[in-house]
C-alpha cells in the first residue's frame, strides 16, 4: 500500500462493494467464466490497498452469496480455491500492512480447510486497526436476520430475554455484523441496479453507487470516484430539511 493518503472530503467510514461482472468480463475475451474470476482477485487486491489508502475503515465484499452454490459445480470449486489461495498468499501482507480480516456468513457448509485458513486470518490480524476487511462468504441477507430471530425466539423460549426488550439495537447484535457499523456507501460494478440479498438490514440509509465498469476492471479511480461523488450527498438518514420533503 501506498504511504502517502489521498485525501477525500468526507470520506464514508464503511464501504460495502458488490463485486459483479467477472463472467462478463471472461465471456467478452472468449475465456472460460474463472478466468474473470481470477481477474477479479487482482481487482479485489487493488481495492483494498486504495480502500486503506483514501481512509476507508471498513470494507465488505460481497465474495460468496447463498444463491451462489446453485451455479456449475466447476465454477463453484474454482472459487473455492481461488479463495483459498487468496487466504494463503494474502494474509501475511495484509497483516503486515494493518488490514483486519473478518468473515460473515454461514461457515458449516465450507470446506474445513477453508474455515482453519479464514480462523488462522481473523486471529492473525485481530489487532490490526488502519483497515477492516469484511469478507462475506455463504452470505445471505435473508439467511443472517433468520439465523438472528430463531436465536432471540430461543432465548426468550428460555427466559433468557424479554421479548418486549428485543428492539433494534438487540437484533443488530445478533446479525454476523454486529459490531460493525452499517455501510455508508454500498457499489456495486457492472451496471447492474439491485442490492442481491446483500446486507438488507444494514443497508436502510446507505447511499447506493451503481458502477458501470465490471469488477475485473474496478480499480483506485473508480473508487475514488465514488467516494467522491458520495462527498457531495446529503445524508438526512430519514430527516428533513426546512421546506423539504
Amino acid at each position: 500500500m501506498t504511504a502517502a493518503k489521498t485525501e477525500i472530503s468526507k470520506p464514508p467510514r464503511h464501504v460495502a462493494i458488490i463485486m459483479d461482472g467477472n463472467g462478463r468480463w471472461a465471456q467478452r475475451r472468449g475465456l472460460p467464466r474463472l478466468a474473470g474470476h481470477r481477474k477479479g482477485v487482482e481487482a479485489v487486491r487493488r481495492t483494498v490497498e486504495a480502500a486503506a489508502d483514501l481512509g476507508i475503515e471498513y470494507l465488505t465484499l460481497y465474495s460468496f452469496s447463498t444463491e451462489n452454490w446453485k451455479r456449475p459445480e466447476e465454477e463453484v470449486q474454482g472459487l473455492m480455491g481461488l479463495l483459498r489461495r487468496y487466504l494463503r498468499s494474502e494474509t501475511a501482507e495484509l497483516h503486515a500492512k494493518g488490514v483486519r480480516i473478518r468473515m460473515i456468513g454461514d461457515r458449516a457448509r465450507l470446506d474445513p480447510d477453508i474455515i482453519e485458513l479464514i480462523e488462522h486470518s481473523e486471529k492473525l490480524t485481530a489487532d490490526n486497526r488502519r483497515l477492516v476487511l469484511q469478507l462475506a462468504l455463504n452470505y445471505g441477507g435473508r439467511q443472517d436476520l433468520l439465523i438472528a430471530t430463531r436465536r432471540l425466539a430461543q432465548a426468550a423460549k428460555e427466559g433468557r430475554i424479554d421479548p418486549v426488550a428485543i428492539d433494534q439495537t438487540v437484533l443488530a447484535a445478533h446479525l454476523s455484523t454486529a459490531g460493525v457499523p452499517d455501510p455508508d456507501l454500498l457499489i456495486r460494478t457492472s451496471g447492474e441496479k439491485r442490492i442481491s440479498n446483500f446486507l438488507l438490514w444494514e443497508l436502510a440509509y446507505c447511499e447506493l453507487a451503481f458502477v458501470d465498469a465490471l469488477w475485473p476492471e474496478f480499480g483506485r479511480e473508480h473508487l475514488a470516484a465514488a467516494l467522491a461523488d458520495f462527498a457531495q450527498r446529503d445524508r438526512r438518514f430519514g430527516a428533513t430539511t426546512l421546506g423539504g420533503v
